[in-house]
Parts: C-alpha cells; structure tokens; sequence
C-alpha cells in the first residue's frame, strides 16, 4: 500500500503514534545524542507529513467521526477533521519540527541537562495536541487537554531548582483546578442537557438550555479552559516562564495557550452555536473581559523588565484577541479569532526562540542589560523586530489580518467600543515591543564586549529567521486561509 492511500483515521492515528515513537526512542537512545536527536526529527517530519496527506485528503471539509473506544452511552473517544482543528494541527506539527531543531540547539549551547527527559515529555504533549486538534467531541478534547497539561509539568519543572519547582507547582495547580473544579462540571452539565458532548455545526445547546442559564454555562467553561489565561486565572503563565525557552516557545505557540483558545473558539462555535450566543446575548459579559485582559496584560507587560515575563504577558493579552472573536458572536470575530491562533503563534514562537539565542550567547534575561546586542545579533534580533511588528499587526505581517477581522466583527455586531480596544492595544504593544529593538540596535553597551557578529550558534538563529519570514509569508496567504476557515461559520 502507498503511504498516500492511508485512509484518513489511520492517518490520524500515525500522527498521534509518531511523537510516541519518538518519545520512547529518547529513552531508548538516551546515551547517544546525535541518535536520538536525529530520530526525533525525523518522528517530527513524519508527524507533519501525515497531517499534510490528511489536508490533501480532505482539505477543508468535515469527515464523519470515528470511534476509537466507547467509554459511556453517547460518549466515545472519536476522532473527525474538520478546518479549525486541522489549522492547529498544522501549526502545531510545523513548528514541532523547527522548535525541536531549536531545542536542540538551546539545550546543547546552554549546557542543559536530562535532554532525554526533556524531549520525551515534549514529544507526549505534542501527541495530546495532536488528539486534540482531531477530537470530534468534548470528552475526547478534554481528555487530551488533561495529558497536556500533565506532560508539560515537568518540561516547567525541568532545571530542578526552588524557583522552577515553585513555578511549576503554580502552573499545575491552576491548570488542574480550573480544569477539573469548571471545565469538568461544564462538561457534565452539557451531558445532562443534551444527552450528546459531540461538535456538531451550530451547536448542541440550542431549545435544550434556559436562557439564565446559558451565561454560567458559559462561564464555567471560558474560566475552566484555564491555559486560555483569561483573568484572574493568568497567574500560571509568567511562573512557567522560569522553564528553558524551548518551553517557552512550546507553551506559547505550539501547545498549552493554542490548545485553549482553539478548545475557547470549538466551545463557541460547536457547543454553544455562534448564532445562539448571539441570540441570547450571553457572552457579552466575556467580551468585556476580554477587552479588560487585552489592556490590562499589555499595561503589565510594558513594566517588565524580564524578556520572557513580558512576552508572557504580551501572550495573555493576545490569547484575550481569540477569546474577544468569539464572545463577539459574529462570523467576522469567529474567523479572526481562528486566523490569530495562526497568526500569534507564528509570530511568538520566533519573539522567544529569539529571547533564547540571546541567553544562549550572552546570558541576558533583563531588556535593561540588551543594549547593543542588536549589533552582535543582527539576525536575531531582526527576526524579533520582523516578529515584533506582525504581534503588533502592522502589514505587511500576517498578524494584521486577525486585528481587521475583529474589527469587522465588531462593526457588524455594532460593539464600536472593541475597535477602540483593538487600536489602543496596537499602541500598547508598541509600546512594550518596540523599546527592545530601540536598545538593541541602538543603545551603547559598556558592560560587554560586542563584536562585530556575534551570533548564538546557527540551531538557535535558524528555527526564528525562518518563522520570522513565515510572518511576512501569511500575510500574502491570508486570503487563502479565511477561506479554508470558512466552512466554520456557515450554517
């Protein structure tokens, strides 16, 4: 049989074994490291491969879904493709392969230890996201979403000390005790209603929910998706930021907040029915929220002086972006928010694959010690300026394309205030952003000796350089992917 005859499920099923595979051969070649670094990448391009085959079997169409296990009457571990979920499945096995070529090189120029841990858990939470992304119910979803966060634990807690261990604690609470005490109970709640968990178009809960109801219903969810980082339940996010930026870069773009916007954005669209959260006018209060989470995280942002602190905070701002496309209730706001999963995760993975390189190099975590590094680091630092420019929106980057999006949603649903919102949060990330170039390339530097060139090693500046031009690439593409997203918001 052709490795293109697979028929779908089982291609499915490749793409979820594929990072297994590559986990236990971390632990199987744990002493060689050019062996099982190797073999990981070539677990990872297989992972990506069987995802691409699946684009090219289905494209943007819904499959039926496929029952792996009947676990309760009504509830099966299934597996469907439908467009949103095989964007993030694209994402996710795209960058899978350049943040492991990056991990490589982070873990080996910083003298990192237990690289067979590290890659092992990181390859189980690329496998979750993978289950995730193809769930075609919420009891699949979920149950993939509770191994992400277990398996990313220890990648929090990898370099051992107080501050890490501490950090992960904080992260593993917060996520667990949202998830289980509020998504848990929404999930349940939605059984009891409807008899069904599964992502259907236009929701389940139409006729079958009070109108008071609907509101908290909605609530339990939006706050037990704690990876979303929706306020007052942000605090894990810049704890973890004590994890390698491998982490980092995983948390950020490739898995943990991805994985809860896009469960935020299938709770709206095939649990809830964007039509019938217009309707009831239910997520309204969210939208608010929403908008606070934007202005505030970015506010927080622009005074912290640690890079990775403040690009933490620049991503609870950003997640807020999807959160907002979706309490919007609009198509315009369902497509942008989908498109911004894309979009961010492009353009923050490389903003800390970029703060990476530069501890690798210069041991640098504080923007007030960054001045001049712009010189030595050229490439790295305009892959975070090119990175920079498309988080703040500005075209030609592909971060633009969301912000007009949101905007005509916000036109078409008459909330003329979120335009507003939109627009001051490109000032505020400016703002926190655009100082870090400034020092970089300008600022006077006395305390280091600066080369002329003096790069992190090529692992650590190729994976961004090339994530930075995929910014600039997305925003040519843009039209293309609204209309692969399409088929999300028709009826």
């Amino acid at each position: 049989m052709e490795f293109y005859s697979i028929d779908t499920i089982t291609l499915i099923y490749c793409a979820m074994l594929f990072p297994l595979l590559a986990m236990a051969g971390n632990m199987a070649f744990s002493n060689s490291n050019n062996l099982r670094d190797t073999f990981t990448l070539l677990c990872a391009i297989l992972t990506f491969s069987c995802v691409l085959l699946i684009l090219s079997h289905v494209g943007n169409n819904v499959t039926e879904p496929t029952s792996l296990l009947n676990v309760f009457p009504g509830i099966d571990i299934a597996f469907n493709v439908e467009p949103l979920g095989l964007l993030f499945a694209i994402i996710a096995s795209g960058l899978w392969i350049l943040t492991h070529i990056y991990g490589v090189g982070y873990m080996r120029g910083n003298n990192e230890k237990h690289h067979a841990r590290f890659f092992a858990c990181f390859c189980i939470a690329i496998s979750s996201v993978i289950g995730i992304a193809f769930a075609s119910n919420m009891f699949t979803l979920f149950l993939f979403y509770e191994i992400l966060t277990v398996s990313t634990y220890p990648l929090v807690a990898h370099k051992g000390t107080k501050e890490s261990i501490r950090g992960a604690r904080v992260y593993l609470s917060i996520l667990i005790g949202t998830s289980i005490a509020l998504q848990l109970t929404a999930i349940i709640w939605t059984y009891v209603l409807t008899g069904t968990l599964d992502f259907t178009q236009g929701g389940i809960l139409e006729n079958k929910v009070s109108d008071w109801a609907v509101p908290i219903l909605l609530a339990l969810y939006a706050f037990g998706i704690g990876k979303a980082a929706l306020m007052p339940f942000h605090k894990w996010l810049p704890a973890a930021m004590v994890a390698p930026t491998p982490v980092s870069a995983l948390l950020h773009a490739v898995a943990v907040v991805k994985a809860s916007v896009f469960t935020m954005l299938k709770i709206g669209i095939y649990i809830f029915g964007i039509d019938f959260l217009s309707n009831t006018g239910a997520s309204e209060w969210l939208m608010w929220l929403a908008a606070y989470s934007i202005i505030a995280a970015s506010i927080v942002a622009m005074y912290q002086d640690n890079l990775k602190k403040r690009l933490a905070y620049s991503t609870i701002s950003q997640l807020s972006y999807i959160t907002l496309g979706m309490a919007l209730a609009s198509s315009m706001g369902a497509l942008g928010g989908g498109m911004h999963i894309a979009m961010h995760a492009m353009g923050k993975i490389t903003l800390f694959m970029c703060a990476g390189s530069i501890y690798v190099k210069y041991h640098k975590t504080e923007i007030s010690e960054m001045s001049g590094l712009g010189r030595a680091m050229p490439i790295t630092f305009l892959a975070f300026f090119i990175a920079a420019l498309s988080i703040i929106g500005l075209p030609p980057l592909g971060g633009s394309w969301p912000k007009f999006l949101l905007i005509m949603g916000a036109i078409n649903t008459e909330h003329y205030i979120m335009i507003a919102v939109l627009m001051l949060s490109s000032l505020l990330n400016v703002a926190y952003l655009m100082p870090i170039v400034g020092k970089a390339f300008f600022g006077s530097n006395s305390d280091i000796a600066l080369k002329k060139y003096n790069e992190a090693p090529v692992l650590c500046w190729l994976p961004p350089a090339i994530t930075a031009v995929g910014c600039i690439i997305l925003f040519f593409y843009a039209g293309i992917l609204q209309d692969f997203l399409t088929p999300i918001i028709q009826k």
